[in-house]
């Protein structure tokens, strides 16, 4: 069985949402938090976290990605218990067994989204359409599977005289890509 942690890859969520999730929480879609909503009179990090906002169950908090994870015995029943105490304390559910009812059509459907192997990172779109709200899913893969790719990485510089001016950033790239 899987489901659905969130994770941070950078602190951008901190500045896109208010309040952002922490990493490792359970999450969930969360679309629920909208129901009371004008989505179309959104603002700022409200219409952030509408469009983009997967729930973390712990903080109460959005995050952006979501990842896949293996749970272990019980971890189901303990996010729905979780889930079921939030929406009782946060929303005003009227007894914890309507609230339990309604974690467990939620974390179904987490569920329902942890189709592919665990580590898979999950990005969610919501939009108004019709007067509905529609979500799109998206999964996101390296393209040369596991392997680690990083967008900047350190050169040692033999020359420690050399100034920083007169580094020629696109003849390393070139001699290091030549000498490979």
């Amino acid at each position: 069985m899987k489901l659905l942690r969130t994770v941070a890859l950078d602190p951008s969520d901190t500045f896109v949402f208010d309040p952002a999730a922490e990493p490792g929480e359970w999450a969930v879609p969360g679309t629920f938090r909208f129901w009371s909503d004008d989505p179309t009179a959104l603002h700022g990090k409200a219409r952030s976290a509408f469009r983009s906002g997967f729930l973390g169950l712990q903080s109460w908090g959005w995050s952006t990605l979501v990842q896949i994870v293996d749970v272990k015995d019980g971890d189901r029943d303990a996010v729905v218990e979780l889930l079921a105490q939030r929406l009782v304390e946060r929303l005003g559910a009227p007894d914890l067994a309507t609230a339990r009812r309604a974690a467990e059509e939620e974390v179904d459907f987490a569920e329902s989204l942890c189709d592919d192997r665990a580590g898979i990172f999950i990005a969610l779109r919501r939009t108004v359409e019709g007067g509905e709200i529609r979500e799109t899913f998206r999964t996101l893969r390296s393209r040369c599977g596991s392997q680690s790719h990083h967008a900047f990485s350190i050169l040692e510089v033999d020359d420690v005289q050399q100034s920083a001016d007169e580094i020629d950033l696109a003849g390393i790239s070139v001699e290091r890509e030549n000498n490979k």
